[in-house]
Order: structure tokens, then sequence, then C-alpha cells
């Protein structure tokens, strides 16, 4: 949400790429940034040096900015050349990842020393993945189920998923797709007016939450 509100303001007044898919071949992701910043047509393999050639060739006012989703994704050595673009002032990057297990190369050393600031996205309290889950639902016209939602069941999906938001959207679609499969096979087990502990303990199993 982050990265698509800065495309909707910045790129008013300056050239902004988005990449919310990510590109894990290398070449191909040189290609991508290269048609997307500079027009670049050729559907040959890049090099980073002709990358770099192509960036001093076009004058911008503002240097151009690139927004990275999913970054956790990128290999260490195609972070490594989007540090290397972005130690060149050819462009900027905007980088969103994801917390792994494993140290991320965006952490190490040579790396914090490029990065102008960081923000971390904390887990959702009670009250928050309350609001949010409620304003997912209503925004997609599913009042009816947003009403069936009580604090019972949001104490429970904030235990299952401990606040996090894309374990959150992981559960709740599991459930409803739960509640698909029951309204079409065996529909006399669904309460139109509640929902069931127990199915959304079922899509916890489903999800990984719970290991049974």
């Amino acid at each position: 949400m982050l990265l698509h509100k800065l495309h909707h303001d910045l790129s008013k007044h300056q050239k902004v790429c988005m990449i919310d898919i990510p590109i894990i071949d290398e070449d191909d992701f040189l290609r991508v940034l290269a048609h997307k910043i500079y027009s670049y047509a050729s559907r040959e393999a890049l090099t980073l040096t002709r990358f770099l050639e192509l960036s001093a060739a076009v004058n911008y006012p503002v240097v151009p900015i690139v927004l990275l989703d999913e970054a956790q994704l990128y290999s260490p050595s195609l972070m490594e050349k989007i540090r290397l673009i972005s130690d060149a002032r050819a462009l900027k990057f905007v980088i969103a990842l994801h917390k792994t297990d494993n140290e991320d190369i965006i952490a190490k050393e040579h790396f914090q020393t490029r990065i102008w600031e960081s923000i971390e996205l904390q887990n959702a309290s009670h009250e928050e993945l309350k609001i949010y889950i409620q304003k997912k639902l209503l925004k997609a016209n599913c009042f009816d189920v947003a009403n069936m939602i009580n604090e019972k069941n949001i104490k429970l999906i904030n235990k299952l998923t401990r606040g996090n938001y894309r374990d959150s959207n992981k559960l709740m679609f599991s459930l409803f797709s739960l509640y698909v499969w029951y309204e079409e096979n065996n529909p006399r087990k669904i309460k139109h007016n509640a929902l069931s502990t127990k199915f959304i303990e079922m899509a916890a199993i489903h999800t990984g939450l719970i290991h049974a």
C-alpha cells in the first residue's frame, strides 16, 4: 500500500517506475527497468555497464525513482547490481520486503550505509486488526460478513496470526474458501449470523498457523 501511495504521489512530479511483481532473472530485470525508465526497446541481454550508459545518456531533471516490492525474493547478486546502480546516482530505489529467517543482503553492512531511511511496519494490535479486517470487507461490499465477525473471532485471529497482516490475509482467504465449499456441499453446517471458531481453526491449519 505504501509503494502504491508513493507511486501515485511522486509520479505527478518525476519519473517513477513500480515493479510490484519481482523479476528474478537479472537480464530481464535490467531490460524491463531500461524499458520503463529509458524506453529501451531491444530484447537483447543488457549488461550493467550498458544500463549505466543508457542512464548517462538520458538527462532527467530529477533522478528517477524505482519502487520494488517483495525485494526479499531477489538474489544477492541482483541486489548488488541494484546497489551499484544506486551508487552511480542513476536511479533511486525504494524497497519493500518481508523479514526472513536468514539475513537479507539489504541488511548487511555495505548496504546499511546507503539506506537513507527505513520504516518497519509493526504487527497489528487487536483493535488495529479489527479495523483492518472490517475495512477490507466493507470495501469488498461484504457487509453481511463484516457484521458476522465478533470480538471473540478477532481475538482468535489475532492470536493465531500474532497481528501479522499477511498471515491475516491468508487466514481470511482460506476461511472464505472453506465457507464456499460448505455452501456448495454441506450448507447446513453454516451459520449465517456468526463465524464458526472451528472454521477459523480449520483455515489456520490449512495456512500452517496451527500445526496438526
